[in-house]
């Protein structure tokens, strides 16, 4: 091939390998100093961005240790204080709750946070009731929370149960110290005992029969309460007595004012009434009314009182039944006396009758006429009332 042949090829497809490349490299070194620049500033820029943005990230985030109800973990948060992280974690806090440290407190890498939830306890003290609430997780912890001597006393719960976020109801009886008097002795025990017969049961007192305690055997026994022991023994008798009867009263014309007469006589009722006799530590009580029941009731009295109008004069009597009368008093004997001495004659006068009538000595002496005589009087003055028993018989 000619040289005029391969100055064409050379002139058609450009210059030769090692041509070109020195060619490129004149090219690259003529124009390195402002076009690198340009090339490579955009990319520093970014770099220099990522690089300030990923610091300031690392330098707000903060690892915190929170602990609720016992059980801990570690977490990364932005947030700025302890109130933003329980509500960031969804950890609700009530006015029973326990936060440490308290929720305005500001956060730094590294704190740790504990949170304990309130737990209501239904509480019964020694017999009283109380609600409180405890963030204690076992009843022994609650226990000591609330200031409770558990040393011993009785428990309704272990002191190990644990205690859910629902709470329970606790039975606590603290030790006490108590002391019976029974027979003459004391005897002192320390007792969680739920009533005061248990406790006297512990004290190895028992009651037989009708003993009774000074205060009822359901109470609760108190810290330093002293209760004595009554030793019982009675019976019961049964008393009758009588049940007064009424009288009832009626007005009579046609008996003579101031005469009485028994239409129909009463009868006292009967009532038998149960008494209570005890003996208390040997010491007899007065008699106690149990009740009483009514055999039988009283019958009324009628009595028929007369209104009419008296005689002047012993002859105006002269039409009673003086005779009826003498035989009912002394069976028509005028010289009779009574047992006691104390009544003579027809009529039974005593003597101080006898004597305000006019008479002398004794009636008995007296003749029959004299006797019917001052008997007329002395019914002129009272009617039939001295003679309760035969007056009637002047109407018969």
């Amino acid at each position: 091939m000619s040289s005029n042949h391969r100055s064409k090829t050379r002139a058609a497809y450009g210059p030769s390998p090692a041509q070109g490349g020195g060619r490129r490299r004149r090219a690259r070194a003529a124009e390195r100093p402002d076009s690198v620049v340009r090339r490579l500033l955009p990319q520093a820029l970014v770099v220099a961005f990522l690089a300030g943005g990923t610091t300031a990230f690392v330098a707000e985030d903060r690892a915190i240790r929170l602990t609720v109800d016992g059980r801990p973990r570690v977490l990364h948060t932005f947030a700025d204080d302890v109130h933003a992280l329980l509500a960031e974690e969804g950890v609700r806090v009530g006015e029973h709750d326990l936060v440490a440290p308290a929720p305005d407190t500001p956060l730094a890498g590294g704190d740790a946070i504990a949170v304990r939830h309130g737990r209501p306890v239904r509480l019964t003290l020694d017999g009283r009731r109380y609600e409180v609430w405890t963030t204690a997780h076992t009843v022994d912890g609650a226990l000591r929370e609330l200031g409770v001597r558990a040393e011993g006393a009785y428990l309704s719960a272990s002191r190990s149960q644990r205690i859910g976020r629902a709470g329970l109801a606790l039975d606590v009886r603290t030790e006490r110290q108590f002391t019976v008097m029974a027979d003459g002795r004391a005897r002192t025990i320390r007792t969680n005992a739920a009533t005061v017969g248990e406790a006297v049961r512990e004290a190895g007192v028992t009651l037989r029969g009708q003993d009774v305690l000074s205060v009822p055997a359901d109470s609760f026994p108190r810290d330093g309460q002293t209760v004595t022991v009554l030793r019982v023994s009675g019976s019961r008798q049964v008393r009758e007595e009588q049940i007064p009867f009424r009288v009832e009263r009626t007005y009579d014309p046609t008996l003579a004012r101031g005469t009485e007469v028994v239409a129909r006589p009463g009868r006292p009722g009967l009532r038998r009434t149960t008494y209570l006799l005890r003996t208390v530590n040997g010491v007899r009580q007065r008699p106690r009314r149990e009740g009483a029941e009514v055999v039988r009731r009283p019958r009324e009295q009628v009595v028929r009182v007369g209104t009419k109008a008296l005689p002047r004069s012993p002859e105006g009597a002269d039409g009673l039944n003086w005779h009826g009368l003498a035989m009912c008093e002394s069976g028509g004997d005028p010289h009779a006396v009574d047992a006691s001495g104390t009544y003579g004659g027809l009529y039974q006068f005593d003597t101080h009758t006898w004597h305000a009538l006019g008479g002398s000595g004794r009636p008995q002496d007296a003749p029959e006429s004299e006797q019917t005589y001052r008997a007329k009087k002395l019914y002129l003055r009272r009617g039939e009332s001295p003679w309760p028993h035969c007056g009637e018989r002047l109407h018969g």
